[in-house]
């Protein structure tokens, strides 16, 4: 059994819940110097329970999706359901009983929970499908992501206002430019198998400039956050330390002798442990800004 949920953990890639999660988790305290409803253990609980389930959800549908194409690909073909370790029919069924448990936890944050959690999954599913007609995909991603902060604060029962839709841009834009620097990987299947993407698209240059362009943006917006929701100086500090994350970032993967070309051995580490200081990062200085505030 133990196997079992580590192989399930693995299909569903619970370590990168550390790029959602503390977005959310930054709503959530974003929304208490707002009009919202009775913050109680039992509320907040639920909203961890709705990112969860909806993750999960989105996870399992992807690597069913996409099980075809990952057993071609020999950067995915280890995944659990291309590898064999998970029957493709586990991933179907769980993607179903957390979409269903997504939508009961939603609605037990309220009406407006309630009537946005089928289409807030329809989106989250849909994605897995994206890349086969767009290769405006990752942005489609990023949308996905955004709606988790955005799904926080409507749980909170806070008014949607300019500052939350100033997170969540920021939010698709961080994803649309990290995952277009780790899609450089992938750049020659994708063309090979007709899947469309920015990098098989646009060519690795043109990706590098798109990501970069995406992340000034996710900056800004993150900036106009806090200027919307008159947060203070430790929150401004925090935006800080994104942008200089995400020039690390950009840096790790453009060899310093051949600034136009990528270095594809260092995405992985790019794309996980900047990312996860993104977040983090962001998080925590948004609830110190918060607690020395209030």
């Amino acid at each position: 059994m133990i196997t079992r949920l580590r192989r399930w953990g693995e299909l569903v890639t619970f370590s990168h819940t550390i790029f959602m999660m503390p977005f959310a988790a930054a709503a959530v305290v974003l929304a208490f110097a707002e009009p919202h409803e009775a913050v109680t253990p039992l509320r907040l609980a639920t909203i961890v329970l709705c990112m969860v389930s909806a993750r999960t959800s989105a996870m399992a549908f992807n690597r069913w999706t996409d099980r075809v194409i990952d057993a071609k690909n020999p950067r995915t073909k280890g995944r659990p359901i291309a590898s064999g370790r998970i029957a493709a029919r586990e991933a179907l069924i769980l993607t179903g009983v957390s979409g269903f448990a997504f939508c009961g936890f939603a609605a037990l944050l309220g009406r407006w929970p309630a009537l946005l959690a089928p289409p807030v999954l329809f989106v989250l599913l849909g994605y897995s499908y994206a890349k086969r007609f767009t290769w405006a995909s990752h942005a489609w991603l990023g949308f996905a992501l955004a709606l988790a902060p955005g799904g926080a604060w409507v749980g909170m029962g806070a008014q949607p206002n300019l500052g939350i839709l100033a997170l969540m841009v920021g939010v698709l834009t961080w994803l649309l430019g990290f995952d277009v620097l780790y899609s450089l990987q992938d750049e020659a299947f994708d063309r090979k198998e007709g899947l469309l993407s920015i990098p098989a698209r646009f060519g690795t240059r043109g990706a590098m400039r798109i990501a970069a362009a995406s992340h000034v943006v996710t900056v800004s917006m993150l900036a106009a956050t806090g200027v919307l929701l008159h947060r203070g100086v430790i929150f401004f500090v925090g935006v800080f330390a994104v942008a200089i994350v995400l020039v690390v970032e950009h840096r790790l993967v453009r060899p310093r002798n051949s600034p136009l070309s990528v270095d594809l051995s260092r995405i992985g580490k790019a794309f996980f442990d900047c990312n996860a200081y993104v977040s983090l990062g962001f998080f925590v200085t948004t609830l110190v800004d918060g607690l020395v505030r209030h």
